[in-house]
C-alpha cells in the first residue's frame, strides 16, 4: 500500500515548508519554522505556535489565518478545517 498517496501533502513539501513568522524571528536557531502534520489537515509549528490549516490539499500559509488558530489547542483543531 501506498502511504504517500493517502497523506494531504507530499513529505518532500513538508520537509521544505516553513513557518513565515518563525523564520523572521531570530530567536530560534538555525533551522526555524518546521512543520508537523497534525490530524492530517493542520501544518503547526512548535516553535511559533501558529497552526495552518490544509484546505483542499493546499496549505494556506498566511499569517493571518496561523494567527487564528495560534491560541487553539491542538487537541481542539476541528479536522477538516472549517472553511473561513
Amino acid at each position: 500500500m501506498d502511504t504517500d498517496s493517502t497523506l494531504p501533502i507530499s513529505p518532500e513539501l513538508l520537509e521544505i515548508l516553513r513557518c513565515p513568522v518563525a523564520v523572521q524571528s531570530k530567536e530560534y536557531g538555525d533551522d526555524p519554522g518546521r512543520l508537523e502534520l497534525v490530524k492530517g489537515c493542520w501544518l503547526v509549528c512548535a516553535d511559533s505556535g501558529m497552526k495552518y490549516p490544509i484546505r483542499d490539499g493546499i496549505p494556506v500559509m498566511l499569517i493571518e489565518e496561523g494567527e487564528k488558530w495560534k491560541n487553539t489547542p491542538v487537541a481542539d483543531l476541528p479536522a477538516p478545517p472549517p472553511n473561513t
